[in-house]
């Protein structure tokens, strides 16, 4: 018969867990970046919105920035990308977060876990990745000759 000792692990020794914490260095370093880059997103869309509600707030008849409307379609694909990349990178964060979990949960649990934290970490590459060309196409759409006259 098994008693109730037997059936849960081991704890891990302060070694284990100093190691542990060691192998989740980097992807803890990349969660803070992640956090950063996702802040900057939230930065550019936020003057994005700002700029179109602007320019929605620009009365019909004014006819000396009534051209400014022309620019609405831009700023509507920048703000997809812009969504997109934010959607990426908050992804990313999450499957980082993911990499760090389980690395202490296979270390507790006594599980290999190597593959998913090579599969995860992969994945949350790619997605930043994704959100890294997406920021990179909504940049070359950015600067026009319109945001120069406001």
């Amino acid at each position: 018969m098994h008693s109730v000792a037997d059936l849960i692990p081991a704890t891990p020794s302060i070694d284990q867990l100093g190691r542990i914490i060691a192998n989740v260095a980097a992807p803890a370093f990349l969660l803070g970046a992640v956090a950063a880059f996702i802040s900057v997103l939230i930065s550019r869309i936020n003057r994005v919105i700002d700029r179109s509600q602007f320019i929605h707030s620009i009365p019909a008849n004014d006819s000396t920035r009534a051209f400014l409307k022309a620019d609405l379609p831009r700023l509507r694909r920048r703000a997809r990308l812009l969504n997109r990349s934010l959607f990426c990178s908050v992804i990313a964060a999450i499957l980082t977060a993911l990499i760090i979990i389980f690395a202490f949960i296979g270390a507790l649990l006594h599980f290999t876990h190597e593959y998913g934290v090579a599969i995860l970490f992969m994945a949350a590459m790619l997605m930043f990745s994704v959100s890294l060309v997406d920021l990179a196409r909504e940049a070359r759409i950015a600067l026009h000759d319109n945001d120069l006259h406001v």
